[in-house]
C-alpha cells in the first residue's frame, strides 16, 4: 500500500465507479429534535394552533383582571345608579309598618343612612341588618317602592318574662334575647333567676305546661347550678325539682296531684323537695313566729252501711 493511499483514509471513505463517477456521500443526515407539542404526539398545526389559543386566553385574562382591579364596572354601575337619581328616583319617605315597642324615629335614622340617596343605589340588606340589631326586632324587610319611598316592615318580639341577673331585671323573650330594662312598675311576669335562666325559659315553659293548674301560682323560677329549676309559689313555698327535662317533668306532675289531694300550697310548708323519686321532703320554715302546719284531716269513715249493722 502507498504512502498516499494510507494518507488519505481518514474520516471519509470514498468509492469510485468503474466509469470513473463522481464521489458519493455516505455519512447520514442528523436527526432534527422534536418539540415539546411533538413529543406528544401531536401534528405541528395543531400544536401552533394550541400556542395561539394560550396566548389569546392569557390576553383575555389579562385584560379581565385589569377591568377588576380597576373596579370599571362598579364605578359604571354607581354613574347609571346616580343619573337615574337625577332623575327624580331619590329617597325621600319611609314607610313603618308593625312597630310598636321600636320608635319611628330609629327606624328613620337607619333607612336614611345611605351612602347614597339614589334609590337604585339604597342598600336593602344592609339597611335590613342594621334593623335587625335592634334588640325588639325579630325579623324586618326592606323594599322599594318607586320612585322615592321606602318600605319597613318589622316583627317585633314579644316579653315573656323578666330576668334577675346581679341585682339588675330586664325584659326577654321566649328566646331569652334581652330587650330593655325593667323600670320602677315591675311586670306581672314570671321572674327568671341567675346565669343564663333566660335561655332556658323555653324548657320553664314546657315544664309549667306540664302542670297548668301551677303555671298561675308560680312567682320566680331559679336556674340552679345551669342544671335545674327551684320554684318559687305565691305563698313563699319552694318546689325543688330534679335535673333532665323528663325526670323534671314526672315530678311536678308528681307534685300536682299532691297538692290536688292534701293542698300542699298555702299551708306553711318552706320547701318540697322532690328530687328524689321515690319520696318527697317536706320542710317547715324555722323563722320565728312559723306555725307547724296541720296535718291533713284523715278522710272521714262515714255511717256503715245498714245491712252490715244488722248482721251485727
Amino acid at each position: 500500500m502507498s504512502a498516499r493511499a494510507i494518507k488519505g483514509g481518514g474520516g471519509t471513505s470514498r468509492s469510485r465507479s468503474s466509469g470513473g463517477g463522481r464521489a458519493v456521500q455516505t455519512r447520514r443526515k442528523a436527526k432534527q429534535p422534536e418539540g415539546m407539542f411533538e413529543g406528544l404526539g401531536l401534528e405541528p398545526g395543531t400544536a401552533r394552533k394550541l400556542l395561539r389559543w394560550s396566548f389569546l386566553a392569557l390576553v383575555v385574562v389579562t385584560l379581565v383582571a385589569t377591568v377588576m382591579a380597576f373596579r370599571l364596572p362598579q364605578l359604571a354601575a354607581l354613574a347609571i345608579g346616580e343619573g337615574v337619581g337625577k332623575l327624580g328616583f331619590t329617597l325621600r319617605h319611609v314607610e313603618t309598618r308593625g312597630n310598636h315597642r321600636v320608635s319611628t324615629q330609629a327606624i328613620y335614622d337607619i333607612a336614611f343612612s345611605q351612602q347614597s340617596a339614589a334609590m337604585p343605589l339604597v342598600d336593602l340588606d344592609g339597611t335590613r341588618e342594621r334593623l335587625m340589631r335592634l334588640p325588639w326586632i325579630r325579623e324586618a324587610r326592606v323594599s322599594r317602592r318607586l320612585p322615592d319611598t321606602l318600605v319597613v316592615e318589622v316583627i317585633e318580639r314579644v316579653p315573656v318574662a323578666v330576668w334577675q341577673q346581679n341585682g339588675r331585671f330586664s325584659l326577654v323573650d321566649a328566646e331569652g334575647v334581652v330587650l330593655e330594662p325593667v323600670g320602677t312598675a315591675m311586670p306581672q311576669m314570671v321572674r327568671l333567676i341567675g346565669p343564663d335562666a333566660n335561655r332556658h325559659y323555653a324548657s320553664l315553659s314546657a315544664l309549667l305546661d306540664a302542670a297548668p293548674r301551677l303555671r298561675p301560682m308560680v312567682t320566680d323560677a331559679a336556674w340552679i347550678g345551669g342544671r335545674r329549676w327551684d320554684l318559687h309559689f305565691q305563698g313563699g313555698e319552694t318546689l325543688s325539682l330534679p335535673e333532665g327535662e323528663a325526670e323534671a317533668r314526672r315530678a311536678i306532675e308528681r307534685f300536682a296531684q299532691l297538692d290536688q289531694r292534701d293542698s300542699l300550697l298555702g299551708r306553711g310548708f318552706a320547701r318540697i323537695d322532690m328530687r328524689d323519686p321515690r319520696r318527697a321532703y317536706i320542710r317547715i320554715s324555722r323563722e320565728p313566729g312559723a306555725r307547724v302546719p296541720e296535718a291533713p284531716a284523715a278522710p272521714s269513715p262515714g255511717q256503715p252501711p245498714a245491712d252490715l249493722s244488722e248482721t251485727i
